[in-house]
């Protein structure tokens, strides 16, 4: 059952809550526990499974930015004086969100009933990160869980960053594909067949690459829904191929491999294993439970095997630098040399803090830039596009003239 409730602390102070309780009794039998009396309380009505309220929470998502929002808040709370399970009640009467809102909920009761704050986040693995876990339970042991809330929320909003700038700075060639594959299919299904039925009542001889344009165009006229169902298609397709294991593979190494993105790939994850590598170690987290959430924070699997490769040998003995400085196809040789500085200074968590810092200068200059590098690939690509239709089309007509002529 959820109530919501006003309660007075022993010094006077009153203040009001939400929480989940079996019933009525254990909701007082908690509050008492808290050093506090309730003095109104009433059940909330409608969160039922027959409710909507109750599957908009099920079915809905949490965006990154609100899980930001989320460990920057509560650590701002909990440093303030509040307590944890007092700190979750605030937020869930100021999350907008149904599904954080019911989650925060959840998380509230748990605390109440006695269970860890790292345990009780374990229990939501697709709204929670392992990297948010982990520095949670370093907090709850080394008794600053505001800090590492701070460090956590700090490191979630760096990333975050790193992903908007990165797909802004694609925005602009997606939008001028899209637009000249559009245009293209306008031309074919209007432009060419007019142009097609003239040279046919001329009778004018037709070099390979008109009738391929005019085969393509004959087709899309003929089936246009079934063409556009194709085409949709092979991008469904090619969405969900890259969602299985062979297929994000092949991804990975396309993606490595393509001139400009190739290297902001590599200093993108080089940002991002240094920034969590750092953030876990100066949290107190031990080294190979550290490489474990880096190894899930990497996205692409190329440099996933690099870093559980770095979790092997350094549960062998070997220093970490090691493994970064044979891997110079994936990880920059700066990575290897600062880790390996940091290993002999004792100051590895600084020295990857640093090299975080440097990845991501380079990162957003690079993505600042990439418009004006990338418009010369596109606008050639786009004149070989357009002067292949244009001497395509244009040429039967010079014939025609010369026929004529």
């Amino acid at each position: 059952m959820r109530f919501t409730y006003t309660a007075e602390k022993n010094d006077g102070e009153v203040y009001k809550g939400i929480a989940e309780a079996r019933d009525r009794f254990e909701l007082y039998e908690i509050i008492r526990r808290e050093g506090a009396h309730i003095i109104a309380i009433s059940e909330e009505q409608n969160r039922g499974k027959f409710s909507l309220e109750y599957w908009n929470a099920k079915l809905g998502s949490v965006s990154e930015y609100e899980k930001i929002l989320f460990a920057r808040n509560l650590g701002a709370m909990l440093g303030a004086g509040l307590s944890l399970a007092r700190a979750l009640s605030v937020m869930e009467r100021q999350v907008k969100n149904p599904k954080m809102a019911m989650i925060v909920s959840e998380l509230s009761s748990d605390i109440r009933r006695g269970n860890s704050f790292n345990v009780s986040l374990a229990k939501h693995p697709g709204v929670f990160s392992k990297l948010l876990i982990a520095l949670v339970h370093a907090g709850e042991e080394g008794g600053d869980l505001p800090a590492s809330l701070a460090v956590v929320a700090e490191q979630m909003e760096r990333m975050y960053n790193l992903k908007k700038k990165i797909r802004g700075a694609l925005i602009y060639p997606t939008i001028i594909l899209i637009a000249m594959v559009g245009i293209t299919i306008l031309m074919m299904i209007e432009v060419v067949p007019t142009l097609a039925q003239t040279f046919i009542e001329m009778k004018v001889a037709l070099p390979a690459s008109t009738r391929l344009i005019i085969s393509i165009s004959d087709f899309l006229v003929q089936y246009t829904v079934l063409a556009l169902g194709l085409i949709f298609g092979t991008v469904a397709a090619i969405y969900f191929a890259l969602r299985t294991t062979i297929g994000r593979r092949v991804g990975d190494f396309v993606s490595l491999r393509l001139p400009i993105i190739g290297t902001l790939v590599r200093e993108v994850n080089a940002a991002r294993t240094s920034r969590t590598l750092a953030s876990l170690l100066t949290s107190g987290v031990d080294v190979l439970s550290s490489l474990e959430i880096v190894a899930d924070v990497v996205q692409n699997s190329y440099f996933q095997e690099v870093i559980r490769d770095a979790r092997v040998a350094v549960g062998q003995g070997q220093p970490l630098s090691a493994v970064f400085a044979k891997r110079e196809d994936l990880y920059p040789t700066f990575v290897g040399e600062m880790m390996s500085v940091g290993e002999e200074t004792g100051q590895t968590g600084e020295m990857l803090k640093r090299l975080a810092l440097f990845y991501e200068d380079e990162v957003d200059r690079k993505t600042k830039d990439m418009s004006t590098v990338i418009e010369p690939f596109l606008m050639i690509f786009i004149a070989s596009g357009v002067g292949f239709f244009a001497v395509s089309m244009i040429s039967p007509i010079y014939s025609l003239s010369e026929s004529i002529g």
